[in-house]
């Protein structure tokens, strides 16, 4: 018996496909679950409108996607995260983020279309795989840019000259912010050797 596929059926065919199988399997199974119909002549003729239809619905998407591809170009993307000293970034950068860059650049594209090379943890450049079409992938580069908020605690060595006449070289580290002034950094040190007198 010949039938036309309405459904997927694993192990047998895909939906649209003609396939030959056993009448009680067609009759009693295929049919009634909705999976298939007889392959006649109208079927036949539905079929043949119907694949015509799909193919010319599917050049048509993928001349769209094609057009979306070289509009996009050799676009590059940037994104600016905290980052750490070493150049780490706090947080990752996500699909989501990057369609709704596109998408303020006037580029509207799925989120589970969107793919990037490696996991963003520093800064540095990412490549960014679009996928407009299952036979058009379009390459961009995203820029991941850091900024550090943080001021950075530096510690400096003082050597007192009296000190090191009667008693040898002795150093000390003293904790100062970028922003401490040297009036205050005097300071610091004198309290902190009154506390070890």
């Amino acid at each position: 018996m010949k039938l036309i596929l309405i459904k997927d059926v694993p192990g047998l065919g895909f939906q649209d496909e003609k396939v030959n199988v056993k009448d009680g399997y067609g009759r009693n199974f295929l049919i009634p679950k909705g999976l298939g119909v007889l392959a006649n002549k109208s079927n036949s003729r539905v079929l043949e409108e119907k694949l015509k239809q799909t193919i010319k619905k599917q050049e048509e998407i993928l001349k769209s996607a094609e057009k979306i591809a070289n509009k996009i170009g050799d676009l590059n993307l940037e994104i600016k995260l905290k980052s750490g000293a070493d150049d780490k970034v706090f947080g990752s950068v996500t699909t989501a983020q990057i369609t709704k860059i596109l998408s303020k650049k006037g580029f509207e594209i799925d989120k589970r279309n969107v793919t990037l090379s490696s996991k963003v943890n520093s800064t540095g450049e990412y490549t960014v795989f679009l996928k407009l079409h299952k036979d058009v992938t379009h390459e961009i580069i995203l820029n991941v840019t850091g900024t550090n908020p943080k001021k950075k605690k530096k510690k400096i060595k003082e050597v007192k000259k009296e000190e090191s006449e009667t008693q040898g070289k002795e150093s000390k580290d003293i904790e100062i912010n970028s922003s401490d002034k040297p009036d205050d950094i005097e300071k610091k040190s004198e309290n902190d050797t009154a506390k070890n007198s």
